[in-house]
């Protein structure tokens, strides 16, 4: 799969994602400070799936309906890249094929997939 992760994701995220074979783009390491509709807009135009922990996508995705190829938003205690891996993990090995132009909540106890 193609993922782009926020900078607010981290490194380890982007580490662990390029570890397991999947095509993936860093904003932290290649494009820092780009701006949330820049982002959203690459992710579109390239088609890459957005990893953030930024609650604004929300609003950009249900408000303002901007195009997307779909979201992960990250919301897991504690913050810590190590949980980060994990809810990831265990939410590709179980929803990979739903994750797709949809936006997903992932939290340590649950996942909430809503169809876009």
């Amino acid at each position: 799969m193609r993922f782009l992760v926020d900078e607010c994701v981290g490194t380890s995220v982007y580490n662990w994602l390029r570890s397991e074979s999947h095509d993936v783009f860093s904003v932290f390491d290649e494009w820092r400070g780009a701006t949330d509709d820049k982002i959203l807009e690459k992710c579109y135009q390239e088609n890459y799936i957005l990893i953030t922990s930024d609650k604004d996508f929300g609003e950009m995705i249900f408000r303002k309906y901007n195009k997307h190829r779909g979201i992960i938003l990250i919301r897991c205690e504690p913050n810590i890249f190590i949980k980060k891996i994990e809810v990831l993990d265990a939410l590709l090995k179980e929803y990979a094929e739903k994750i797709t132009n949809n936006f997903v909540v992932v939290t340590s106890q649950s996942v909430r997939i809503t169809k876009m």
